[in-house]
């Protein structure tokens, strides 16, 4: 987690981190949305049946419907990845998944997608590496942070 403030910090990204009780699922966290100001939004580690992989980044509120999201980004048979491949590829656990962790994925092999409302918001939230912490950037520092990692997100409509 540090490495990812020790970055901000280098790219010049503003950033406030609340601590509270680790959310598995977006229901644990509902309560605690109205104290943390930001879009608060979900993140999907996913992968297809050629194993390309893919992050989707969407309001916490909306529903991902995967068919859906095959057709909008050209890809077939979307699927959860497991977390194995997760704690490989983005070392964090099932309940942490963050647009975040794609500092680790290095050379880039995921492909992120961020939905439109995302990019909209003044300010975003997503776990900093662990579930028991939210933090909050801007929105367009989300996507400087994501191009530093070398991850151009492509903007869609879920």
């Amino acid at each position: 987690m540090q490495d990812l403030f020790d970055l901000f910090d280098q790219l010049g990204i503003a950033h406030q981190t609340a601590e509270h009780p680790p959310f598995f699922t977006v229901e644990d966290g509902r309560e605690w949305q109205s104290r943390i100001p930001g879009l608060h939004c979900k993140t999907l580690f996913l992968k297809d049946k050629k194993d390309k992989l893919y992050l989707l980044v969407l309001p916490h509120d909306k529903r991902a419907d995967l068919g859906a999201i095959e057709k909008t980004i050209g890809s077939a048979r979307l699927s959860f990845a497991k977390p194995e491949l997760l704690l490989s590829i983005l070392r964090v656990t099932p309940g942490s998944v963050t647009p975040f962790a794609v500092m680790y994925d290095q050379p880039p092999r995921i492909a992120v997608y961020l939905d439109q409302t995302i990019v909209a918001a003044a300010q975003v939230c997503y776990h900093p590496m662990r579930n028991d912490r939210t933090t909050t950037i801007a929105s367009v520092d989300l996507i400087k942070f994501l191009r530093h990692t070398g991850h151009e997100p492509d903007v869609i409509a879920v």
